[in-house]
């Protein structure tokens, strides 16, 4: 294994960017040196992404350094706390200037970009007995606040520096791994946190572990593609059919699973788990799948099979981690 940073991570004394850090050198032979605007074990550069002439420092200082994942971001608990203005110096203006200081030194092989599919906005929001809406690539956002407006803003600055300068850039739309509860009091009070993030892994969450890997597949396969958007979630059991979608969006979600995982719905029944009456998306990371040859791994259906063994269904990764938190103060659910 190198000893010379190879990986530059910002965002490192965040979950993802913690996860990151943790999993690279131990599993992936890579090694990772992080940026974060606060202090901790795993952040060796403390700064602002929007800081040019840092950024431009960390790649002179580390010419080792061939692939950039770029994970720092203000997060949608951060819309109460922070400005536009504050969203749009920081994803947008601090993925400029990674971009282009990145782009600059010509040996970047690889600019991996976290995104989210908060992005798809009022897309993925049917009115009320409409069928679920499938979720792929070819989705246009429509973006519904200032976190998913500036994130396709950044999303739009990585495919035009790569069009300016070739460097490999990709972006992933990852769904839901945050930890934390709900942010929905409705979901907080009709379901327990286990029954709700199960349940969501058979349509927009994925296990934090699985983002992990995700990028690692991103990072060695972005030379070849060049250039690409996928969406990042637990592979889903639905088919892509009118009658499957119908069904979703009307109430008819518990039929659907039991048509598609049986085993699975009794598992959770003997629980006394239950499924949500109505779902509204399914995204669909086929495109990941195939093209980046990931391999997720915490699915719905190992969930349910661990909850039957009265095991964790999350990974390792996602309990050791726990919650990194948004916020210094108390701010409901997201607080540190």
């Amino acid at each position: 294994m190198s000893h010379k940073p190879d990986v530059l991570v910002t965002g490192s004394s965040g979950h993802l960017g913690v996860a990151l850090m943790l999993h690279l050198p131990q599993f992936s032979n890579f090694t990772p040196i992080g940026l974060d605007i606060l202090h901790s074990e795993y952040t060796s550069v403390v700064g602002s992404i929007t800081d040019r002439t840092l950024i431009a420092d960390v790649f002179e200082r580390w010419p080792c350094i061939r692939y950039v994942l770029h994970t720092a971001t203000l997060h949608k608990p951060h819309i109460d706390s922070h400005s536009k203005e504050a969203f749009i110096q920081t994803n947008v203006q601090g993925t400029l200037v990674l971009l282009e200081e990145a782009s600059r030194t010509g040996r970047i092989e690889a600019f991996i970009f976290t995104s989210t599919t908060s992005t798809f906005g009022a897309a993925l929001a049917p009115a009320p007995g409409e069928p679920a809406v499938w979720i792929d690539e070819s989705v246009v956002p429509i973006p519904k606040n200032i976190y998913g407006a500036t994130k396709v803003a950044a999303e739009d600055l990585c495919q035009l520096i790569h069009n300016e300068s070739a460097m490999p850039t990709l972006v992933l739309r990852t769904s839901r791994f945050f930890p934390e509860q709900d942010d929905s009091m409705e979901a907080r009070l009709a379901y327990s946190d286990d029954n709700l993030k199960v349940c969501e892994l058979i349509y927009r969450r994925v296990d934090i572990a699985d983002v992990v890997s995700a990028h690692v597949c991103a990072m060695r396969k972005a030379r070849e593609i060049g250039w690409a958007k996928y969406i990042i979630s637990a592979p889903s059991p639905f088919p892509n059919d009118a009658p499957t979608l119908q069904a979703l969006g009307k109430g008819g979600v518990k039929d659907v699973v039991k048509r598609v995982c049986a085993p699975e719905v009794g598992v959770l029944h003997e629980r006394g788990w239950r499924f949500p009456d109505r779902i509204d998306r399914v995204y669909d990371s086929s495109k990941a799948v195939h093209e980046l040859e990931w391999r997720p791994v915490y699915d719905f259906g190992r969930a349910c099979a661990n909850v039957a063994l009265a095991s964790p269904w999350q990974s390792h990764l996602a309990l050791g981690i726990g919650k990194r938190g948004y916020h210094a103060v108390p701010t409901g659910v997201y607080t540190t």
